[in-house]
């Protein structure tokens, strides 16, 4: 059973009780349906990184400059979702972002509000690749994967490709959508890392009338399951699952196997049977208000010559998630 006031706030969004949330400014939307996308670099890709934990602030650093020295990296722009930073933290970041970009510009963008939404805000005068990645800032990835993550997507540009994957799945017996994880398939990866086309921010910003307002009004709601909701969007479009790579090697700061200070999560995540919970209720409802499930299964991973290790943080150290 969902705690009290978790209860609340699902009964709250499926009756109406809560704002639903608006598409981007008309004009942002207008923008975004004009640009020339024949236009747009498909040599490169445009980094979207979200930030909202000031303690995270030197992490999320270093992964912006990392992501910046890529040679496929067009900008990092680090979507800043935390409206009560204070205007001095951001200017400081601000400029020590600029200072420390170097092959690619970084930018710090503060969102127009704390809605998890505006991760796929379009953003036609920042984005002028064909492709972005979306991405937290507690995951580190190494270079060759990032490039190899891209090549995959370069020859699937209507796919969504990322590196972490879950799955949607339905309870017979409750007769109910679930989130899980299967060994064998799935039909959803995470925003983690994920690369996509530019042109889905459109289509979840600014496309699907009254039906999509309701299901990013589901995402105000439990500020969660932004992520499905956009693998809905993919799918629906694409009519085809998303992929799955591999990495050499992927530090994953939220992973369960880490400990220590850069392990603890005090995030969404961290109540994992509420969490799961609450994202196959967001399945469940994003089928009923866009009235489809277009949520299709992929199978296998598709992976570089070389294995890949997941790294963890453990005693003090930084080694192989599978290590004893």
């Amino acid at each position: 059973m969902a705690s009290p006031a978790a209860t609340v706030i699902l009964l709250a969004a499926l009756f109406g009780l809560v704002s639903i949330s608006k598409s981007a400014d008309p004009q942002e939307c207008a923008a975004a349906r004009n640009q020339n996308q024949q236009a747009l670099r498909r040599d490169k890709v445009t980094v979207l990184m979200n930030g909202f934990s000031e303690s995270r602030i030197p992490l999320l650093h270093s992964l912006a400059v990392a992501y910046s020295l890529s040679p496929i990296v067009s900008s990092v722009l680090v979507l800043w979702g935390n409206p009560s930073t204070p205007p001095r933290v951001l200017r400081q970041l601000a400029r020590n972002l600029s200072i420390s970009s170097s092959s690619a510009p970084i930018s710090l963008l503060s969102q127009p509000s704390a809605s998890l939404n505006n991760r796929f805000l379009p953003r036609p005068s920042h984005i002028s690749t064909d492709s972005v990645l979306i991405c937290d800032d507690d995951v580190e990835v190494d270079s060759k994967s990032l490039e190899f993550a891209f090549r995959v997507w370069e020859k699937n540009p209507n796919r969504l490709v990322g590196l972490f994957a879950r799955s949607h799945d339905l309870d017979l017996n409750r007769r109910e959508w679930i989130y899980t994880v299967h060994p064998d398939r799935f039909s959803i990866v995470l925003t983690k890392f994920m690369f996509l086309r530019a042109r889905y921010l459109y289509l979840y910003t600014c496309v699907g009338g009254a039906r999509m307002e309701r299901a990013r009004g589901i995402v105000d709601a439990v500020r969660n399951c932004e992520d499905l909701l956009m693998n809905f969007v993919m799918a629906e479009e694409a009519q085809v699952g998303p992929l799955l790579v591999g990495a050499k090697r992927v530090m994953d700061y939220g992973d369960a196997r880490n400990d220590g200070e850069e392990g603890v999560r005090v995030g969404l995540s961290s109540r994992k049977g509420e969490h799961r919970k609450r994202r196959g209720w967001c399945i469940g409802e994003f089928h009923r208000v866009l009235g489809r499930m277009p949520l299709r299964y992929s199978y296998g991973k598709i992976v570089d010559d070389v294995g890949e290790q997941g790294l963890c943080y453990k005693g003090g150290k930084i080694v192989f998630c599978d290590h004893s």
